[in-house]
C-alpha cells in the first residue's frame, strides 16, 4: 500500500509532513517538505476520473479447442478453435498491440501511469486444459502475457489444469486470479458462501503460486453492489465483469471485458475491440 506524505497545518506556522493521512482531494498532486527535500505526493483517482480514462480492450476466453459434433450453437460462443485463436493472436501482434497485466491497468486507472502503445489484456476463465496446452504456447510465441481466472473446484480434474500447470503459468509471468470455487453466481451469495467462494479459493491459489491473489472475475460476469464490500474486505484490488456498464461509484470493481466467440472473423474482432472500448 502506498504511503503518502501530506502537508498538514492546523494553526498558522510551518507545515509539518504527516505520514499516511490523505486529507486533500483525490487526484491532486501537491508538494510536501520533508527536511530540506521537496517530495511530490500523488493521490489515487476518484471514480469520475477513473471513468474518464480511455478503456483498455480486455478479451475473455474460455475453451481453446476445435469444435466437436456434440457442441451446441450456444456452446460454440465459448469455444475458440485452435487455428482461430492463433490467427487472433497474430492479428494482435501484427497490429502492434501489447499485452498488459492487472497491476499495470490498476496503476493506469488510479494513478494515470503510462501504458504501452495499443494495450490489450487477455483473460482466460474457468481453468480449462486447452488454455495451457493450446493457448499458452501461442502467448509465448508472441511475447504475450495473460490473466488466468481459476475456478478452484476444477483443479486437477480431467480436462482442467493441474496445480503444477497453474504454478508454471504463474512462474512464466502471467497472473493468476480468482474465479470462485465452483462458479456460483455472486448475486446469490449469503452466509458462508463468501468464505467458500472467496476465502478458500484465495488461500488455495496463493499456496499454489506463492503470490497474493488480488484480482477477481465474476462468474457469468454477474455482480451486485453487495459483493463489492466483500471483495474490498478481502483486499482484492479490482474485479472484472463482462460488457455491461460500469458502476458509477465502483469502476475498479466493475471493469468490462468482452467474450470472443470462435465464430468471429479477424476483422470482426478488430472492429469490436475498437468499438466497445
Amino acid at each position: 500500500m502506498a504511503v503518502y506524505l501530506i502537508p498538514c497545518q492546523s494553526s498558522p506556522g510551518p507545515a509539518k509532513a504527516r505520514l499516511g493521512q490523505n486529507t486533500l482531494p483525490k487526484s491532486i498532486a501537491r508538494k510536501a517538505l520533508v527536511g530540506n527535500q521537496s517530495v511530490k505526493a500523488s493521490f489515487p483517482a476518484g471514480p469520475a476520473e477513473i471513468l474518464s480514462r480511455k478503456q483498455v480492450p480486455i478479451l475473455c476466453y474460455h475453451q481453446i479447442r476445435d469444435y466437436r459434433p456434440s457442441d451446441s450453437k450456444s456452446a460454440r460462443d465459448y469455444i475458440v478453435p485452435v487455428a482461430v485463436f492463433q490467427a487472433q493472436m497474430k492479428m494482435l501482434a501484427d497490429s502492434g498491440y501489447h499485452t498488459i497485466l492487472p497491476d499495470q491497468l490498476y496503476d493506469y486507472l488510479t494513478q494515470n501511469k503510462p501504458l504501452p502503445s495499443r494495450p490489450v489484456m487477455l483473460t482466460f476463465d474457468d481453468t480449462d486444459y486447452g488454455q495451457y496446452t493450446e493457448g499458452l504456447p501461442v502467448l509465448k510465441k508472441y511475447g504475450f502475457k495473460g490473466v488466468f481466472f481459476i475456478m478452484t473446484v476444477s483443479i486437477n480434474r480431467p480436462h482442467y489444469m493441474t496445480s503444477a500447470q497453474i504454478r508454471e503459468i504463474s512462474d512464466a509471468g502471467n497472473v493468476i486470479g480468482s474465479h470462485t470455487w465452483d462458479h456460483h453466481n455472486v448475486k446469490k451469495y449469503q452466509g458462508k458462501d463468501w468464505e467458500i467462494q472467496l476465502d478458500k479459493p484465495t488461500r488455495q491459489l496463493e499456496s499454489i503460486t506463492g503470490k497474493p491473489i488480488r484480482y477477481f472475475a465474476y462468474p457469468f460476469g454477474l455482480w451486485n453492489k453487495q459483493a463489492i464490500p466483500e471483495l474490498k474486505k478481502r483486499k482484492f484490488l479490482a474485479a472484472f465483469q463482462l460488457i455491461t456498464k460500469r458502476d458509477d461509484q465502483e469502476p475498479l470493481y466493475t471493469i468490462r471485458r468482452m467474450i470472443v466467440p470462435g465464430t468471429w472473423s479477424i476483422p470482426t474482432l478488430y472492429h469490436s475491440m475498437n468499438r466497445n472500448f
